[in-house]
């Protein structure tokens, strides 16, 4: 049975915000004669002329990097949580035959992250670490790391292979759905292709990490939760394992566990040094709760990006398919959540960053729009409502802008407080505003219900946090205060896994 190896850490030690000047509370630490500028590549680095490495010369920093649905991003930061480089590149358009090359996409962006790392930081890089889409998965040769089929995306769905994956895990286990890791697997597994018995499953962080670091088969227990591994237990429960294709799953590993040193061949190439570490990795939207810092159960945050995540820290784990409801292990606490496909993505296709920010600035968020509508770009959902078909309701579209948008982010705040409100696990769209008009306010609170730690704040971090209207709309709707993280991307949050994998390998 692939085991779980767990370090010991105080929870939360190393994502606890640093004591910062007085004077600054921006998400940029302010420093004595420090400047920021950006690099040829577009990238923010912070320079100073003050020695940080006590004398010594021997500072040491720390990498994360984040692959979310639509670009990547790297920081940088030192022992102390502050940013001393940060930077994004969207992902180069890669096409074979007529889709999407995502590995070939995916695998230039990486190494363009670390070319844009200025080189007198990379020297001083002491760990890496990255996060990734939870649950796009990729299937590759055990033995020589070549990809056997296109990668299935996280929001992708496999009905085929959901009766069959009924008929083993326990009754509404977080597999049980059709966009699972686990439902991926065994679609792929039915295909019944030459050699299957001899390939390997890998989730877009770990592959991502296998580049760096050259061991095959390392996952982490957040990545590994929607292939069906019990991170209570740290294994792969027995009715996963009695299957055919459980050979092919990862071992797995506590995020921000040291796998083992930067390859050599990187480490040449870019100039990082010879004792860098890489370190298991987590999900984007675990990242961007790890970048909020929100440390205390009850803490909640919702990460805005190009779609919708939500975590609650709770010191109880609740687990419930029906409701799109799911917990990680995070130490010893629990964040329970879901993700939707709606959010940022349906925004940049319908307006320009222009116009996002002008609208908004001619919204009254005290007000409630009476549009209803339900924000998709394409069809399909993963929760609250689990149903592959769905299609986008955008309509009808008022002949004022403003009016529009205030709709659309309104829309999107019912679903976050939806998300967690649905008394049935099968409703329909127009049951679905009928549920929020019935349950407005409640949001978080059916979590408490369910066992989990009553919600009391939101965080929100993603591009979504730097819409101040937005943030404002969504306090009204959900009935909590909300505000804006003081990091908000889930790279930052990548790099304190990181730290933390240093520390716990120089047994700190």
């Amino acid at each position: 049975m692939l085991m779980l190896r767990q370090f010991q850490i105080s929870s939360f030690a190393l994502f606890q915000s640093p004591k910062q000047p007085e004077c600054c509370s921006s998400r940029s630490v302010t420093l004595p004669r420090t400047r920021l500028y950006r690099n040829r590549s577009g990238s923010r680095v912070m320079g100073d002329s003050v020695d940080r490495s006590g004398g010594n010369g021997l500072e040491k920093l720390y990498l994360g990097m984040d692959f979310g649905t639509s670009g990547a991003r790297f920081t940088v930061i030192d022992e102390q949580g502050v940013i001393r480089a940060e930077g994004k590149r969207e992902y180069p358009p890669f096409m074979r035959e007529e889709s999407m090359d995502w590995v070939s996409s995916w695998k230039a962006t990486l190494f363009s992250l670390l070319e844009d790392i200025p080189i007198t930081l990379r020297s001083l890089v002491s760990s890496i670490s990255l996060d990734g889409t939870s649950a796009t998965t990729l299937i590759l040769n055990r033995h020589s790391g070549e990809v056997l089929c296109q990668p299935f995306l996280y929001n992708q769905s496999c009905p085929d292979a959901l009766p069959e994956v009924k008929s083993i895990a326990p009754e509404n286990h977080t597999v049980c759905s059709g966009s699972s890791t686990l439902c991926k697997l065994v679609s792929w597994w039915n295909l019944k292709l030459p050699n299957r018995e001899s390939a390997i499953l890998l989730h877009q962080a770990d592959w991502l990490l296998w580049l760096l670091h050259g061991r095959l088969g390392v996952s982490d227990y957040n990545n590994a939760l929607k292939v069906g591994y019990d991170p209570e237990s740290e294994s792969y429960p027995s009715w996963l394992i009695s299957q055919p294709y459980s050979q092919l799953l990862p071992v797995v590993q506590a995020p921000g566990t040291s796998i083992g040193n930067l390859k050599d061949s990187i480490r040449r190439q870019f100039g990082f040094p010879d004792d860098c570490i890489v370190c298991t990795g987590t999900t984007d939207s675990i990242a961007a709760f790890l970048a909020a810092r929100a440390t205390e159960p009850g803490k909640a945050v919702t990460s805005l990006g190009s779609t919708l995540a939500i975590k609650l820290l709770s010191t109880k784990r609740v687990d419930d398919a029906r409701y799109g409801v799911y917990s990680h292990r995070l130490d010893d606490k629990w964040l329970v959540g879901g993700a939707s496909n709606t959010g940022g993505a349906i925004l940049r296709q319908l307006f320009s960053d222009e116009q996002l920010e002008r609208l908004s600035r001619e919204i009254n968020p005290t007000v409630a729009s009476t549009l209803d509508y339900y924000p998709l770009k394409s069809s399909g959902e993963r929760f609250p409502i689990a149903d592959p078909n769905l299609a986008p309701r955008l309509l009808p579209r008022p002949s004022s802008d403003v009016e529009y948008l205030h709709g659309i982010l309104e829309s999107i705040a019912r679903i976050e407080c939806i998300h967690f409100s649905l008394p049935a696990p099968k409703v329909s769209v127009i049951q679905v505003a009928w549920v929020y008009d019935a349950l407005q306010g409640k949001g978080y609170k059916l979590l408490k219900e369910m066992g989990a730690t009553e919600a009391e704040e939101v965080l929100t971090a993603g591009g979504g946090a730097k819409n101040d209207k937005w943030i404002k709309i969504r306090e009204r709707v959900l009935g909590l205060p909300v505000s804006k993280a003081v990091h908000t991307e889930a790279s930052y949050g990548a790099s304190l896994l990181a730290l933390k994998g240093a520390k716990q390998k120089m047994g700190l």
